[in-house]
């Protein structure tokens, strides 16, 4: 049988405590069988929680005025000096046949306010009046300074408002958003 050693530091003075939680279920502490640190949670640069929302419905949008595509996310930081970094995949992104100036412009939203326009700007441009279908995916950093839940969300539109533009144009394609929480 392996044992355990709990040894102090001869240079320290402080009292470190191995407290339970209030709890009537046994648990168990696996430790690793290597050497080294064991890591904080809440150590900067960690990842605290992960959301991920996801949408596979289509959106048409024939304007140049910003429309949601369906595709958001919530999440609850829990300190307001930790960053949210988003991840987003738009799939099937199309631009209509018709229009030659015509791409799909994609925004991220928090809450209310733009926090990163054109994220894509013009996908799906060809110069022609030829169809184009592609995916655009991108990550942006945010420091949301709150601890109240936070939802994230992609709005699109066209870029010249000259032919329709359309987001997951088929069940076969899903965009996906992914919010992880950083610890600062």
């Amino acid at each position: 049988m392996s044992k355990v050693a709990i040894e102090g530091n001869s240079s320290g003075t402080g009292t470190f405590t191995i407290a339970s939680p209030n709890s009537n279920t046994n648990h168990t502490l696996d430790l690793p069988d290597a050497s080294g640190v064991i890591d904080r949670l809440n150590r900067a640069g960690n990842v605290l929680q992960v959301v991920q929302g996801s949408t596979s419905t289509a959106v048409t949008n024939s304007t140049n005025v910003a429309a949601d595509t369906g595709l958001s996310a919530s999440i609850t930081p829990s300190s307001a000096s930790n960053k949210i970094l988003v991840l987003v995949t738009h799939s099937g992104c199309n631009k209509s046949s018709g229009g030659t100036q015509s791409g799909v412009t994609i925004n991220l939203v928090r809450g209310a306010t733009t926090i990163l326009t054109n994220a894509g700007y013009a996908v799906s441009y060809t110069g022609t009046n030829l169809q184009l279908i592609t995916n655009i995916s991108f990550a942006y950093l945010d420091s949301p300074s709150t601890t109240s839940s936070t939802t994230y969300k992609t709005q699109f539109k066209n870029n010249s408002n000259t032919a329709s533009v359309t987001v997951q144009i088929d069940s076969n394609n899903t965009s996906t958003i992914t919010l992880l929480e950083i610890a600062a």
